[in-house]
């Protein structure tokens, strides 16, 4: 069996369409959108809407952790814009899923990334495609659970959940072989970002399961560019896919 894992597509279409290329099946384990590139200010949501100047000024504050100033500025921004801010941004991630779910391959298990807005991927999804969240399937004889979405953080995307609903999609999942979910387990070595330089949020519920029950593998994304890329817990290898907008190809997990 082979299985290709993908994570933070955000919006890499053209890959998309390929990562599933002598496999048996597609993890993807979220964040398929790209509101806004720390690396290319021209693409991305804010970028199309506010154009690369006004994306570069407010990664710029974000990056300095100045929450508050780049709301501001992108209250401003809005105001500026007129309409509804909502169904500006609704009308561009709209576009971008409808091009990610045509050109994703089939069959392809999916998770919800921290960045992801779930309540629009039933619009999109192919007969093909299989969301799954605390829930597990069975794939050439391995237990795959999946959990998905973030945890709460200043930055507040769009599918931040709190720490004990977070919990709770874990715990149901019992024992597993494999186990997918967007954030990592809460270990610094896995959440420190060496190009953004700063810790992301990882799960200590999905750190305690881990310990726990000792999978083969934790799979999972989120932190683009980490410290480490694989940490073994126990038995457990741990694993970052890797940032699939910035590599452009799959992790392959065969047995």
């Amino acid at each position: 069996m082979r299985v290709h894992v993908v994570s933070d597509v955000h919006g890499s279409v053209e890959a998309l369409a390929l990562a599933g290329e002598g496999a048996d099946a597609l993890v993807c384990l979220g964040d398929l959108i790209l509101y806004i590139d720390y690396e290319n200010h021209a693409q991305g949501i804010f970028a199309d809407l506010f154009g690369a100047d006004n994306a570069a000024a407010f990664i710029a504050l974000r990056t300095a952790k100045r929450f508050d100033e780049a709301r501001a500025m992108s209250a401003e921004l809005w105001k500026g814009l007129g309409g509804d801010p909502r169904e500006h941004v609704e009308a561009n991630v709209r576009r971008q899923y409808r091009a990610l779910f045509d050109a994703m391959p089939e069959p392809a298990y999916l998770t919800y990334g921290n960045v992801d807005v779930p309540r629009l991927w039933p619009d999109y999804l192919r007969p093909g495609h299989t969301v799954l969240d605390g829930q597990v399937i069975e794939l050439g004889g391995l237990r795959f659970g999946f959990v998905g979405g973030g945890l709460k953080t200043p930055y507040r995307t769009p599918h931040e959940i709190p720490d004990e609903e977070y919990a709770a999609k874990v715990e149901a999942l019992g024992e597993v072989d494999v186990l997918c979910t967007h954030i990592p387990p809460a270990v610094p070595e896995l959440l420190y970002d060496v190009v953004a330089r700063r810790f992301e949020r990882g799960s200590e519920a999905t750190l305690d399961l881990i310990r726990r029950t000792q999978p083969r593998y934790a799979l999972f994304g989120h932190v683009h560019q980490p410290l480490y890329q694989r940490y073994r817990i126990g038995r457990t290898e741990c694993v970052n896919v890797g940032h699939f907008r910035g590599r452009g190809r799959p992790y392959v997990l065969e047995w």
